[in-house]
């Protein structure tokens, strides 16, 4: 009986099918032999160009180091922040579940470990069909061509060359054959699986098996079971097509295909399959942040960056230095500690809303290493600038937050007084200090020997004390009368340069605007860690150790790369430092720190600018120096007068030991408990 035509073979089609197979089954052995080709004319290619162009490659693919993400670490290890510019972990192969290998062979290449470089029959089935859909070349690659093909797309630097790497022609095909024979005569199978697994992209930000693993199921790639094997294996056909959190169903299925095709191939029994099969995909999805802003310690974290940018161990430019943090899969270990950070968190937060028209500010430095302990401030990192947020990093110099600072106040006033003592003034000399007292600018030394040049008259008053003062009782009572008469005998040059020289980065272009008279009242723009740095310079008996937020950075294997170790110089006599701590210490015993002392010895200064702009404290231990500051700034971080403006809920008093000291004393008194509290060493006389 005929068959309907519709049922007919067509007999053109057919052949041309036929002469397809027949032509390419007799060219296989000669692309395997020598790559050698001269099918071409037979799929519509010029032979000659396209042995042409094979003879033209390299016969070998250098492979780079893959794209890691890098951490950020404190001292124990716990993570802080990730950084990438791909979210990859390379890991070994046998770190893989055997079960996550056996999956990804049985769906992508099952006869992976039997073929060469090129599966002939996969191949052949591929020409076949693209040669009846206009030529594309689409399917039958093996794992080996997948991860010549995937590491082409990687190390492809300009456009052409990642068009190149993903166009569909068989030019493509051939290279990446040509490449894949290469892999397969000098490395393992293993090894290629391994490359593979690391390479493939499994949706959803997930480079690498490994990142996968931890994204969409929240654990270690070695710890996948067949169900969530069988998942990931899937998606790397079409990642977003079959994106788990995005369309649940098509990835069921996906999966369930994987599965079947396991069974079929006796890797999983047909039972397993069936049962597993009724399961849902159970995922337990963690994707990671990337960057800062989602860390616990956002600001100390863009420090670190910052810093590491500055490094010229890690490139020769930023760019180069950004690509090592961002794809060296490092490990940077840092100086934060969480508890410290916690504790600042907690005050700023408590004192000064992310709305508010000011800023909180604070920073803690450990005296004689200069680690960096804490960094925190009120407004939060982000972009959303109705809740507060910003960019801006108020809390460390400008070179690395790009934030101008804020004027310090009487906190300055320690620089003229350790100038003093390095010149051999007693601190016990008393000065008459009115008021308000009126001193010729013209009669305060400069550095070249000179006198500061202006004939202007300067009055300034106190807002404390007046009398007769000393060291102890001046600064007990800051007085500014008392201390602008100091500096007229110190001269401007010791006093500055001491600032420069404990960690003050006072800008060369700007020396005419802070290296004047009121230097002593603080006119300068500093930020909360210089001053941290600074204070912590007294409290490590003179000896000033330079901030650093990073302790050490490993590679992926953890070899340590380099290690930032304590840059430390004596810049003060221990006798001037201890000097300045028993002062200080009166100003917690007796002046206007007096309701914020410690369980342990501590000292501290308080700091108001005359406009009241900002106001701080700097106090500090044998063991951890802190800087607090709240500063009046506007939306776009200028500054502006605290008076009449809501801080934290409430119109508060504008003065260091009111405002910025409290906040400075909540945090200290968390931290009181976890640091050793040795004495001050007395001062010798």
């Amino acid at each position: 009986m005929s068959r309907p035509a519709s049922e007919r073979p067509r007999p053109l089609r057919i052949l041309s099918h036929l002469g397809v197979m027949v032509a390419v089954a007799a060219v296989m052995g000669v692309i395997v032999a020598g790559l050698a080709i001269p099918f071409a004319g037979v799929l519509g290619l010029g032979a000659r160009n396209v042995a042409q162009s094979m003879e033209d490659l390299p016969e070998e693919l250098e492979t780079e180091a893959l794209p890691q993400r890098s951490k950020i670490v404190d001292g124990a290890g716990n993570t802080i922040a990730n950084v990438f510019d791909e979210n990859r972990m390379s890991i070994k192969l046998t770190d893989v579940s055997p079960k996550m290998r056996e999956a990804i062979v049985a769906i992508e290449d099952y006869r992976f470990y039997q073929h060469g470089a090129l599966d002939l029959r996969g191949t052949l089935r591929a020409l076949v069909t693209n040669q009846a859909s206009a030529g594309v070349v689409q399917g039958g690659s093996s794992i080996t061509q997948q991860m010549v093909k995937l590491t082409l797309q990687q190390q492809a630097d300009t456009p052409e060359e990642r068009a190149a790497a993903s166009d569909d022609t068989y030019a493509r095909k051939l290279r990446e054959l040509r490449y894949a024979i290469a892999f397969e005569d000098s490395y393992s199978k293993d090894w290629i699986l391994e490359r593979y697994l690391n390479l493939a992209y499994f949706g959803d930000g997930a480079y690498g098996i490994q990142a996968a693993s931890e994204t969409y199921f929240d654990k270690d790639a070695g710890d996948l079971n067949v169900k969530e094997s069988a998942m990931l294996a899937g998606l790397v056909q079409n990642p977003s097509n079959y994106d788990p959190t995005n369309s649940p169903d098509r990835a069921l299925q996906r999966r369930n295909i994987v599965l079947q095709r396991m069974a079929d191939l006796d890797v999983i029994s047909q039972k397993q399959a069936r049962k597993t099969k009724k399961r849902d995909l159970g995922l337990n999805v963690n994707k990671l942040q990337n960057g800062c802003v989602s860390s616990k310690a956002a600001f100390f974290c863009d420090y670190v960056l910052k810093y590491l940018a500055d490094d010229p161990d890690l490139g020769k430019n930023p760019a180069e230095r950004r690509e090592t943090i961002l794809t060296g899969g490092l490990t940077i270990r840092t100086t934060i500690d969480q508890r410290f950070q916690a504790a600042a968190d907690e005050a700023v937060a408590g004192t000064v809303f992310p709305t508010d028209q000011a800023i909180g500010g604070m920073a803690m430095v450990e005296p004689g290493t200069g680690a960096v302990r804490a960094l925190a401030q009120s407004r939060p990192m982000g972009a959303d600038q109705a809740a507060g947020e910003t960019y801006l990093n108020y809390v460390v110099p400008q070179r690395y937050g790009d934030s101008n600072g804020f004027q310090p106040g009487s906190t300055f006033k320690l620089f003229v007084i350790a100038a003093a003592l390095e010149q051999g003034m007693s601190p016990y000399e008393s000065i008459s200090s009115p008021e308000t007292v009126s001193v010729d600018l013209g009669t305060f030394p400069t550095c070249d020997g000179d006198y500061y040049p202006s004939t202007e008259i300067w009055s300034p008053s106190n807002s404390t004390s007046s009398g007769s003062m000393n060291m102890y009782s001046g600064t007990q009572n800051s007085v500014n009368t008392y201390f602008v008469q100091l500096e007229q005998r110190t001269g401007l040059c010791d006093p500055y340069n001491l600032a420069k020289e404990m960690g003050v980065e006072f800008d060369p272009a700007d020396i005419d605007k802070e290296m004047v008279p009121a230097f002593t009242l603080g006119t300068g723009n500093v930020s909360p860690l210089e001053m941290a740095e600074a204070y912590a310079t007294f409290a490590a008996r003179g000896e000033h150790c330079a901030s650093r937020p990073v302790i050490d950075i490993a590679d992926a294997g953890g070899t340590v790369l380099k290690t930032y170790d304590e840059d430390c110089s004596q810049v003060l006599e221990e006798n001037t430092a201890d000097r300045i701590n028993d002062i200080l210490r009166g100003v917690m015993e007796g002046g206007f720190g007096s309701g914020l002392q410690l369980t342990q010895p501590s000292a501290g200064k308080t700091g108001t600018t005359q406009d009241g702009k900002s106001v701080w404290f700097n106090g500090y231990t044998p063991n951890l120096a802190t800087a607090a500051m709240i500063a009046g700034a506007n939306e776009f971080g200028e500054p502006i007068p605290l008076g009449g403006i809501p801080v934290g809920g409430a119109y508060r008093s504008i003065s260091g030991s009111g405002f910025a000291g409290p906040m400075w004393a909540e945090a200290m008194r968390q931290v009181d408990p976890l640091i050793d509290d040795p004495d001050f060493v007395p001062p010798a006389g």
